[in-house]
């Protein structure tokens, strides 16, 4: 997994270009030429928002990439740091191709950078203050839907002949499951299976920092212990990389991006539709419960959600249109 100094690409002005750095941090040696520009205490505002006050990996890699990609349109321009107008953030915003979420997110990086630019008063005022996003509200997400009857063929079709066999039917299953982000599922390690003494549970090390467990049902249980036994693991991460095409595991950890690419080579072996992704479990785990009536606050918790209704964004037993609608229109 990479840590928090790794893969940072660092912009340095459109003389230079992009600079990419592989395990350095950011400093005000790396800043941009504008933010070097504006004196000390812009370079001393870089550093210490980026290197200190963003705690998460994830953040800090997407806030950083907001930030770089404004100044330097703001650089391109010949606009000075101190000079930049809430006209300019406007500007960049609408001139952005992207949907309204990442339109906002780079909002949200700019102002919270700027933040810390007046804080350190390395800037009169906030320029990102008082711009308004555009409004985005979610009623049921984008993500889809893997049929119930589609989860059960893909883990079946599966060949457990092999130690990559096993481990990919056990996180295939882990996210069926525990209905657990797939990034969650990436940090687990040898220790995260626990017994109690009565059953096994799953600790996860979800985002913002939030540990929560999750009881292992039977077939799951099977399937981990049968890959563990196979793969001979006895310490460290739980899911590892394979030697190429060898069927033998590595020591490293697999990401959210291979277990993003394993699934989509289960899917064209199960000769299921390729669209679906880990995230896609998610819905399904969610939506089948609800509709088993099981109390809303429950699943909930089993999906880590801090409101329920995100929750409800996964759940898709309502939709707004049907087929059997528009098929019924008479003209």
């Amino acid at each position: 997994m990479a840590d928090s100094k790794s893969e940072i690409v660092v912009y340095s002005g459109p003389d230079q270009g992009a600079i990419a750095t592989r395990g350095e941090p950011v400093t005000a040696r790396n800043a941009p030429a504008i933010v070097k520009a504006a004196g000390r205490s812009a370079e001393f505002a870089w550093e210490e928002f980026f290197q200190a006050e963003i705690a998460n990996a994830h953040t800090r890699k997407n806030y950083l990439h907001a930030v770089q990609k404004f100044l330097a349109w703001v650089e391109e321009r010949g606009i000075e740091m101190p000079r930049i107008t809430p006209g300019d953030v406007g500007a960049y915003l609408q001139a952005l191709e992207f949907g309204v979420p990442t339109k906002r997110l780079h909002l949200a990086a700019i102002r919270r950078f700027f933040d810390r630019l007046v804080n350190r008063h390395a800037c009169v005022i906030n320029p990102a203050a008082t711009v308004k996003a555009e409004r985005y509200a979610v009623v049921e997400g984008k993500t889809p839907q893997i049929g119930v009857e589609q989860a059960r063929t893909l883990l079946q079709s599966i060949d457990v002949s092999n130690p990559v066999g096993l481990r990919d039917r056990a996180v295939l299953a882990v996210l069926v499951y525990t209905a657990a982000r797939v990034g969650a599922v990436a940090k687990l390690s040898v220790k995260s299976l626990v017994h109690d003494g009565a059953q096994y549970t799953l600790r996860f090390a979800e985002k913002g920092g939030k540990s929560r467990e999750i009881p292992v049902r039977h077939d799951l249980e099977q399937f981990l212990l049968e890959y563990i036994e196979a793969a001979k693991i006895t310490e460290g991460c739980l899911f590892r990389t394979a030697y190429l095409k060898t069927k033998t595991l590595t020591r490293n950890a697999m990401t959210g991006i291979d277990f993003c690419r394993m699934m989509k080579r289960r899917l064209r072996g199960a000769g299921l539709p390729g669209h679906f992704s880990p995230h896609s479990f998610r819905v399904t785990t969610v939506t089948d419960l609800l509709e088993q009536n099981v109390p809303l606050e429950d699943v909930q918790y089993l999906a880590g959600h801090s409101d329920p209704r995100t929750t409800r964004i996964y759940d898709r037993r309502r939709r707004k249109v049907t087929r059997n609608i528009v098929e019924r229109i008479s003209i």
